[in-house]
């Protein structure tokens, strides 16, 4: 599903990533963690295409990406739900707007994207809200308003940078088990973290970067970084 062989990024003179490898097979759920720094955001945007590192080889299902033209990113990048941490909610355009914005770009019907709208947003518990602009809604709304916008169109990857970065601990972890519930659907789930405690319950399979190298990569794993 997603393959890193030998992955180098540097950032003028800071190495982001360093000599990186690690295969993630179709439906897994895997934490990348590790300190401030350690490379951890880095890696999810070059699984984008977002980046580009400086030398080795990624594979996104059968397709190299780094050898990608130009016209195939976007094929690319609909494949791949993303969850930020800070939201990333247009303050303009209402939840549902929000969420239907990615099926507007695929070129949807507006019959479809109604309907696909509407299932994914009582899915993840938000369609009461659905007339409300991101202004009006708390941090656990609007981080499920922004998951609901990652998966509406179905994608086979859903990558979260620190999506439990800003919440309180009972909403971080109805986010953690709406990304579970998610993943059981046979989505691929790679969540960065430095949340010790949802690691360490979930026994989830563990990438440990540090300094832009893995140092541990393990299966039921816990957030143990040296």
């Amino acid at each position: 599903m997603i393959t890193f062989e030998n992955v180098n990024k540097k950032f003028g003179s800071t190495q982001a990533l360093d000599d990186v490898s690690f295969e993630i097979k179709q439906g897994e759920f895997v934490f990348i963690v590790g300190p401030s720094g350690a490379g951890k955001s880095t890696l999810l945007k070059i699984i984008t295409r977002e980046a580009l590192p400086n030398s080795g080889k990624i594979l996104v299902g059968n397709q190299d990406i780094i050898k990608m033209k130009t016209n195939d990113i976007p094929k690319l990048r609909r494949k791949i739900g993303f969850v930020f941490q800070d939201f990333k909610l247009l303050d303009d355009r209402t939840v549902f707007e929000n969420v239907a914005l990615t099926l507007e770009v695929l070129g949807k019907t507006d019959e479809e994207i109604s309907k696909m709208v509407e299932h994914t947003l009582k899915l993840v518990e938000i369609w009461p809200q659905r007339n409300l602009f991101p202004r009006q809604l708390s941090g656990g709304e609007a981080q499920r308003s922004a998951i609901a916008r990652a998966v509406v169109s179905k994608p086979d990857i859903v990558l979260a940078d620190e999506p439990t970065g800003d919440l309180d601990p009972k909403t971080a972890w109805g986010v953690i088990q709406l990304l579970n519930e998610i993943n059981s659907w046979g989505t691929t789930v790679i969540m960065a973290t430095h949340n010790q405690e949802i690691v360490n319950t979930l026994k989830r399979r563990v990438l440990i970067l540090k300094n832009g190298k893995i140092t541990s990569d393990t299966k039921e794993g816990r957030y143990e970084v040296k």
